[in-house]
């Protein structure tokens, strides 16, 4: 725990500083102390409000007991495995199958599915992608992620209103002259890649280790590696448009939304599928469980009554989801 405080500490100081330099390349010092107010503004909110701004980044909406009964169902027992509070539960309505966690502790925590993960996943692939988000929840990640989305999003969109401002002159009235210019077209250019070279650095090993205990809470590490190279496969061919007009964020999702390549190298906010799915079947080779069995069949031995999250997943397909669909 201390060690991801540490590392949402040293994001916010790195991002901060590329803000601040942005501030200082196009407006001089008087730039330096605005863009220095405006990113401590955003430190105090994006670490007490950044759940609730990744969630309206993409439209996400809450979903309850009522509204998508066997989600909540299969959420509620995964976060029981897991030993964590029942998180907030949302959908993104998106074709793109993806899903992703935020909040800034497991008391504050939420997971969003998209429309087209329910579509696309049987339940017990399903069980396996919401059990990897509750791992981030659990091991603390969704705090730094969503710092990374809140801050991240505020320097490409201060860049992409620089770049607005040159296309119309805006550099060339810079009292520095040339320097004015250069500043401006160096924080176009390299103040973005720079704040998704920091995300980069703490989203890769976080996916990792967050397969291997989303596995171990599902039961099956199978399930998950079989949703991934399904969720991979489909997200090559359907865009995710919110998630384009924010690509800072694309690190928080559980398959890189952008472009569903994933290439594995230091331009990739993910690591490689192939690589993850390997890594799966090597911890299922550990566990001693193969690809077959439910979702209830891989229960821990409990009191709890798994009979009552049987829902339009059982059955191995979701073949009921276009006629009932689990989010109302």
């Amino acid at each position: 725990m201390p060690m991801n405080y540490a590392r949402t500490a040293l994001l916010l100081a790195v991002l901060t500083a590329i803000l601040v330099a942005m501030g200082a390349a196009v407006g001089g010092r008087g730039g330096m102390v605005m863009a220095f107010l405006i990113a401590l503004v955003m430190n105090v909110v994006s670490l007490w409000k950044s759940d609730t701004m990744v969630l309206r980044m993409f439209k996400a909406q809450e979903v309850d007991d009522r509204t998508a009964p066997e989600l909540v169902a299969l959420v509620r027992d995964l976060a029981q495995r897991a030993e964590l509070p029942m998180p907030r539960v949302y959908i993104m309505n998106n074709p793109q199958p993806n899903a992703f966690a935020t909040g800034r502790s497991p008391e504050r925590s939420a997971v969003c599915a998209s429309t087209g993960l329910l579509e696309a996943l049987s339940k017990e692939e399903l069980a396996g992608v919401m059990a990897h988000e509750l791992a981030h929840i659990k091991n603390r990640d969704t705090l730094t992620m969503a710092v990374a989305a809140t801050i991240g999003g505020a320097v490409s969109m201060f860049a992409q209103y620089l770049q607005f401002g040159m296309l119309f002159g805006a550099g060339r009235n810079n009292d520095r002259g040339g320097l004015g210019m250069f500043g401006t077209i160096a924080a176009v250019i390299i103040a973005p890649l720079a704040a998704m070279m920091v995300q980069m650095a703490i989203s890769r090993s976080r996916e990792y280790q967050a397969d291997r205990l989303g596995a171990q809470i599902a039961g099956n590490p199978l399930w998950l590696a079989t949703a991934l190279k399904k969720i991979n496969t489909i997200a090559r061919r359907v865009p995710n448009e919110q998630a384009e007009s924010i690509p800072a964020a694309a690190h928080v999702f559980i398959i890189n939304p952008l472009n569903g390549r994933g290439v594995d190298n230091m331009f990739s906010t993910h690591p490689n599928v192939d690589n993850r799915v390997a890594e799966l079947e090597a911890l299922a080779r550990e566990m001693g469980v193969s690809g077959g069995g439910s979702f209830e069949e891989n229960a821990p031995t409990s009191n709890h009554d798994s009979s009552a999250n049987r829902g339009v997943w059982v059955g191995g397909r979701n073949h009921a989801v276009k006629s009932q669909r689990p989010w109302g």
